[in-house]
């Protein structure tokens, strides 16, 4: 098992408080520019990161939800987006609210301890599920759901779907879909394919017959898959991201846990919102 030591946590904390004092991050995307020339930003949201969920109405409020065979609240139905192109790489640029998504597969207790983090900062994210994961971990599903986050399909087996024939691709966004449907009553919010950034043609028109009007893409590549180490985690986001960015990192990886309560720090420094794919789109 691999565990993040408090050391672990530690140095990513120290890593990313000194290049954000050294200056070291580079915003990815230009800022709105006043008619003087000067850099305009959004003011940052000045509550507490625990008063910023993306739904605080009560819930005898909240529109009323279909009802999942096991009695509990459905997930939400995909949804389309009228004017966005079938393949999402990002959000509007001119609203300071980014997605962090996550493929979901790996430990679970990695999984909990990134949902709980980007809760105790207030922040939603996208969790795209691998179906062969939650076959081995199916409480995991509603623990998503129930934090506010989103959950989305990830294929049944993270395979190179892209290179499958269509049989095969379609097996795999199915599978997944299927067990989606099972545990909370819907196929997920999101298809993203496995094993590459970008669906092909097919595999998008796929997703589409599975009930996916849109594949989610990213133009924010963590790299956390590859180890690279906390700090190179928190530099590869911040790097790049901007209003809008849809980030890509993964469950399962400790490098990912230790790097999460920096990076989300700075976001809320730069007054970037962390919100669900389907918020940051809508």
């Amino acid at each position: 098992m691999v565990r993040v030591t408090p050391s672990d946590r530690r140095s990513a904390l120290r890593a990313g408080a000194g290049l954000v004092a050294g200056g070291a991050f580079a915003a990815g995307c230009s800022p709105a520019v006043s008619s003087s020339g000067a850099a305009v930003r959004p003011a940052a949201d000045s509550r507490s990161p625990a008063s910023r969920s993306p739904d605080s109405r009560s819930p005898a409020s909240r529109p009323a939800a279909s009802r999942s065979p096991a009695g509990t609240a459905a997930a939400p139905a995909p949804r389309a987006f009228p004017g966005q192109p079938a393949q999402i790489t990002h959000g509007p640029r001119g609203r300071p609210r980014v997605a962090l998504t996550f493929h979901g597969q790996g430990e679970p207790a990695m999984a909990r301890a990134l949902l709980g983090e980007a809760e105790r900062h207030g922040a939603r994210v996208t969790v795209l599920a691998v179906g062969t994961w939650l076959d081995e971990h199916p409480d995991l599903a509603r623990r998503v759901l129930d934090g506010g986050h989103d959950l989305g399909n990830h294929t049944q087996r993270h395979l190179d779907v892209n290179a499958m024939s269509e049989a095969e691709a379609t097996a795999e966004i199915t599978g997944c879909a299927q067990r989606l449907r099972r545990l909370t009553g819907s196929v997920g919010t999101w298809f993203r394919p496995s094993r590459a950034a970008r669906a092909s043609p097919l595999v998008v028109a796929l997703a589409r017959r599975a009930g996916y009007p849109h594949v989610l893409s990213y133009d924010v590549d963590s790299l956390d898959f590859t180890s690279p180490g906390a700090p190179a985690v928190i530099r590869n986001v911040l790097d790049k991201i901007c209003d809008g960015s849809v980030v890509s990192l993964h469950f399962g990886y400790a490098d990912t846990v230790a790097a999460l309560p920096a990076l989300l720090d700075e976001l809320d420094r730069r007054g970037l919102r962390a919100v669900t794919a389907t918020e940051l789109i809508g």
